[in-house]
């Protein structure tokens, strides 16, 4: 019998469907090919279009829709007329923390055939994974507005940083870290975040030594920005608070061939609720219905999706073929100095994971 897999789709706004349907174009192959597997997809409607209808972003009871199945695979959100605030509070960081999605992972790798603008650096160069808090800090929603609209108006914006919270990530990228054998790394700035980025950084030692094998550095948010882009080769696993981190994998994103190739998994390391995976491009509504959107970064994240299932292999096999489109670089999106369609890129990517699968099989 085959093990299914049941996956609720948010397409959302701009080209969040269109890069979508590859992915799950792809993701469909990869079970037909398999045979011990199947998805099962469902969509739903909500994003920045349905609030425009609805006055919401998703449904009163999203949260119970959503909840029985074993993944989310987010588009964009983002359309003119609505603001940011709403779209990322009332539906993204929504289902970041009513499903308990503390860890964020964001692949920082320059993929083979991906464009890069930084000069002599190697593709061996860039190869980082980030870690970043995904639940609290900066992103909590604690604060105050006072005395709105008065000479002396205030806004207070307070950052969460927990015990709880703090360690368990630290803790999560530890083990990772192990798990690969390379460095650590702790972001932070704590010279001038007189508490809670003192507490973090106390936090990491003190769980340092439990990982005395794990090799540690630790450098503060400024100084590693100016790394990301000098010498990115200094990162291996990295580990950051939800500011920081949001910031940095942007950066990191600009080093490893554009927003076109970056994605990211929002996850639930205890699997009590479903883990989510996303393109991290935003929904681009100037490009929307054209067919050049790039769909390269929500194929990367159906593969962070298969590496979640613990069908690690075809994870692999879905970033050697993007590799491989991208070497050859006759079928590309314009955003990639190519003139193909978003369904071209999405079928080439296809025909080399059927190739593949004939050689080794």
């Amino acid at each position: 019998m085959k093990k299914q897999y049941k996956v609720a789709v948010i397409a959302g706004d701009g080209i969040g469907p269109e890069v979508l349907d590859e992915g799950i174009k792809i993701l469909n192959k990869v079970a037909q090919l398999d045979g011990s597997f199947e998805f099962e997809f469902t969509q739903f409607p909500w994003g920045c279009e349905y609030y425009l209808k609805h006055g919401k972003m998703m449904a009163d009871d999203g949260l119970e829709q959503l909840q029985s199945f074993d993944a989310i695979y987010l588009g964009a959100v983002g359309y003119p007329g609505v603001p940011d605030h709403i779209s990322l509070w009332d539906l993204l960081l929504k289902i970041r923390k009513g499903f308990n999605q503390y860890v964020n992972i964001r692949p920082i790798t320059l993929l083979e055939g991906a464009p890069c603008p930084l000069k002599d650096v190697t593709r061996e160069q860039i190869n980082m994974l980030v870690i970043r808090e995904n639940s609290e800090g900066e992103y909590a929603g604690a604060g105050e507005w006072l005395f709105k609209g008065q000479p002396h108006e205030v806004a207070l914006q307070t950052g969460i940083f927990s015990r709880v919270g703090t360690e368990r990530i630290i803790r999560y990228a530890f083990e990772e870290a192990r798990k690969q054998g390379r460095s650590l790394t702790s972001i932070s700035k704590g010279n001038a975040l007189n508490y809670s980025m003192v507490f973090w950084d106390q936090v990491f030692e003190e769980v340092a030594k439990e990982y005395p094998d794990v090799k540690t550095y630790s450098y503060l948010v400024d100084a590693a920005a100016m790394f990301f882009v000098k010498q990115p080769w200094r990162f291996e696993v990295v580990v950051t608070s939800n500011l920081f981190g949001d910031i940095i994998t942007d950066l990191g994103a600009a080093i490893a061939g554009g927003l076109g190739l970056a994605a990211g998994a929002n996850i639930n390391p205890e699997r009590e609720y479903p883990s989510m995976f996303e393109p991290i491009h935003g929904s681009a509504p100037d490009i929307a219905g054209k067919g050049i959107a790039n769909p390269l970064a929500s194929i990367w994240s159906a593969s962070q999706m298969l590496d979640f299932f613990n069908q690690e292999d075809w994870g692999k096999r879905l970033l050697s073929a993007m590799e491989q489109v991208m070497s050859e670089g006759t079928v590309l999106t314009p955003d990639m100095g190519g003139t193909a369609s978003t369904q071209e890129v999405g079928d080439a990517v296809v025909q080399k994971i059927e190739v593949s699968f004939q050689i080794t099989s």
